[in-house]
């Protein structure tokens, strides 16, 4: 009897592409869709979530037709420094100001990594936060506080 071998990786990202793909092409339907001249607001959600169905399910069959290496432990770590970054960036973003939540936001970020020191964790978060605010506030001009009144003296 022939053991099946199977990529179970890409089997579950396959299969939670068509889900999520399935549950958006549901609640797009509800809207009015038009067509692909006159198009309602249901389209374009409805026809992105048929191509992540597709996707998916193209993903999973090709995961049927190789075998994978074994899935690896889950990676606490980054769930723990990466999640809650950009909820924190959100929370603060009023209060603190653009340029102070962000070097803190990529600050919590950069610790996602067992690599990481504090040191260069300073410098990657003070560096990412000089470049952002050129661009989008100096460059594109964007109108956002740069530091907040939480900051303000």
């Amino acid at each position: 009897m022939k053991s099946i071998s199977f990529d179970s990786t890409n089997a579950i990202c396959g299969a939670l592409f068509v889900a999520t793909g399935a549950f958006f092409a549901y609640q797009s339907v509800g809207l009015d869709l038009g067509t692909a001249l006159r198009m309602g607001p249901g389209y374009f959600p409805f026809i992105l979530a048929c191509a992540l169905i597709l996707l998916g399910a193209i993903i999973f069959i090709q995961a049927l037709r190789v075998e994978g290496e074994p899935v690896d432990p889950f990676a606490w770590r980054g769930m723990l420094f990466i999640l809650p970054a950009p909820v924190f960036f959100g929370l603060t973003v009023r209060g603190l100001g653009f340029a102070p939540a962000l070097f803190f936001t990529a600050f919590i970020a950069c610790f996602a990594s067992r690599k990481m020191n504090l040191v260069f964790a300073v410098i990657l978060s003070l560096l990412l936060t000089i470049f952002s605010v050129a661009v989008f506030s100096y460059g594109l001009g964007l109108p956002f506080e740069r530091f907040g009144p939480w900051v303000r003296f």
